[in-house]
């Protein structure tokens, strides 16, 4: 009697999501060595997205952050429904990036000093500002200028206003921004640190208001994404256009400061201004 053949072995996959390509180089790179380089490409330096708890991190001495106004949060004021209802989509946004809502506000120290810090996460709906995103940045300033400390803000949203809450997203807008012209007359010191994507309703209000205005490098940065202003202009738009590079040469940013550099820089900046 023959023996039975001997079966095929079966073929190792490789992992899902174990290696990236690099949007930048389009090199083939492995996901660990990119969090272990600060989310960079290690053959360009391409700035990968950050999320927020990790952007934290990064920037603050060991376990000195505390975070502040966690019980605040988002709510479905009008009622709004596109392809879900917004606050299916709120609990859908809040498992997927275990936060809240798209911003962390809070103080820490960073390289010894304190400061009052908020960030906007792209995960969360794009980063867009709602009435909660508003409030706590508004709450944070205040509280910046009570304890007369610097402020620091890291925007990363590509939403601009949040079009779930209409007109009240609209409002934080104007709500933020008077509220920095305040801390601004009582001599406080500002920090604003644009990330990529930095769009929309953001980028026309706290994110461009920084007595600093800091940027990664390459990072997309206006109120109307490139597309959108080219259809209305009807002409080319300048190589790099909205590009933190392009808004440096024309003024809007005052320097460019590479992930590995961003905590030192922001120190840097804290102990020449005050």
């Amino acid at each position: 009697m023959a023996e039975d053949a001997p079966q095929p072995r079966k073929k190792r996959g490789v992992p899902e999501g174990l290696w990236l390509r690099c949007p930048s180089c389009s090199a083939t790179i492995f996901r660990k060595q990119v969090e272990k380089n600060l989310r960079m490409c290690p053959e360009c330096s391409h700035h990968f997205y950050v999320p927020g708890r990790v952007r934290i991190e990064q920037l603050f001495d060991h376990d000195s952050f505390e975070e502040w106004y966690t019980g605040i949060t988002p709510v479905d004021p009008l009622g709004f429904s596109d392809k879900k209802a917004y606050k299916d989509r709120l609990v859908s946004e809040q498992k997927k990036t275990g936060l809240s809502e798209a911003c962390i506000v809070g103080k820490g120290y960073m390289r010894g000093r304190p400061l009052i810090f908020g960030l906007t996460d792209s995960a969360f709906i794009m980063g867009s500002m709602g009435s909660v995103v508003g409030e706590k940045l508004t709450r944070a300033t205040e509280e910046a200028m009570k304890q007369k400390l610097p402020l620091a803000i890291v925007s990363g949203s590509g939403g601009g206003a949040r079009m779930h809450e209409g007109i009240l997203s609209l409002m934080q807008m104007g709500k933020v921004s008077a509220a920095l012209g305040r801390y601004h007359d009582a001599g406080g010191l500002y920090i604003s640190i644009l990330t990529d994507p930095t769009m929309g309703g953001v980028a026309a209000s706290f994110a461009s208001l920084g007595d600093v205005v800091l940027a990664e490098p390459k990072a997309l940065i206006g109120f109307a994404g490139p597309r959108v202003v080219k259809a209305t202009v009807h002409s080319e738009l300048p190589e790099g256009f909205q590009t933190s590079e392009f808004l440096l040469q024309h003024g809007f940013v005052d320097r460019i400061v590479s992930r590995p550099d961003l905590r030192s820089e922001i120190a840097r900046t804290i102990d020449y201004c005050t």
